[in-house]
């Protein structure tokens, strides 16, 4: 008997070993602009089709995975023509076929979106972007700042864009 559950410890503990040094599926990256940084869980496409499916179109969407992104300003800037005080806020957005609504709001550390409807009343004015169709799938989400400072969110066939200016 002893002996059974010594074998049946060692066997959960290698289990337990195996799938702790297994990466995360969606990772949590960072990406750098002038004056602003971005975190985000970074899920892949894998065969899915995304948006309009696995996020649905005009629904409220984290922006990543798992715990919502962040994105921070160390000045005051000028977002898609929005004025912005520096700081860290949550972003999350909702995509729409050809438009996307992006939303500002300084209540962080969120779990996903789960949340959203209880701090919406916080959201700094939502900003909307065209959506524009890529002509090759990007398989992993990414959020990145172009020569403009632009934020730049890609993920499947879309791009979007929200143009960022110092204060």
């Amino acid at each position: 008997m002893r002996q059974l559950l010594f074998l049946s410890l060692i066997m959960v503990s290698a289990a337990f070993m195996e799938c702790s040094s297994q990466p995360p599926k969606s990772p949590r990256v960072s990406a750098e602009g002038k004056d602003v940084s971005v975190a985000y869980g970074q899920p892949s496409k894998r065969g899915r089709v995304i948006f309009g499916q696995l996020e649905p179109y005009g629904k409220v969407w984290r922006t990543g995975a798992n715990e919502a992104t962040e994105i921070t300003f160390k000045k005051d800037v000028t977002f898609g023509g929005q004025p912005v005080k520096a700081g860290t806020y949550t972003l999350f957005t909702i995509p729409n076929e050809n438009e996307w609504t992006v939303i500002l709001n300084p209540e962080l550390k969120q779990w996903g979106a789960y949340g959203y409807d209880k701090i919406k009343g916080k959201d700094l004015p939502h900003v909307n972007v065209p959506a524009k169709k890529l002509d090759s799938p990007v398989e992993k989400l990414t959020l990145s700042f172009d020569a403009n400072n632009s934020l730049v969110i890609e993920w499947d066939q879309t791009h979007v864009e929200v143009p960022i200016q110092s204060s």
